[in-house]
């Protein structure tokens, strides 16, 4: 039996979040800070075969360079999965944050210096995406 073996790799910034906020509020809040039009998209939905299924909420800031997407880390869909998470191996964090060709304000340490900043946001962490076991789940 033959299986093919992909790796992929992720050339974004991941920031997780937690937050106790709900996610509208959040995406507001960073609207308003980072001056962003995070715009709510159609639910994200992986259908895990017989395991279950995973649907994530999803709201995107796009403009010809750069994108940035504020994703719900936890199923919003009740799940018989062991761990309804997007990202299992950080499921502590309540958001993720994938910024994909950031700059200046919107880029690394600075952004996530202005995320640490916010009342919404109680603690903010950079991720290598690399890294992470299920990194697949955050190519779109």
């Amino acid at each position: 039996m033959l299986t093919l073996d992909v790796e992929y790799d992720c050339d974004f910034d991941l920031f997780g979040i937690v937050s106790s906020s709900r996610e509208h509020t959040l995406a507001w809040t960073l609207n308003t800070a980072l001056r962003l039009r995070l715009v709510k998209q159609q639910d994200l939905i992986y259908d895990l075969l017989s395991r279950g299924r995973l649907v994530i909420s999803n709201y995107l800031h796009a403009t010809e360079t750069l994108s940035l997407r504020l994703l719900r880390n936890r199923s919003v869909d009740p799940s018989a999965l062991k761990k309804p998470f997007l990202a299992p191996d950080i499921k502590e964090y309540d958001y993720l944050l994938q910024v994909s060709n950031g700059t200046g304000s919107l880029a690394g340490d600075e952004l996530l210096a202005r995320l640490t900043e916010l009342p919404a946001v109680q603690y903010a962490c950079q991720f290598d995406p690399n890294s992470l076991k299920f990194k697949e789940n955050l190519l779109f």
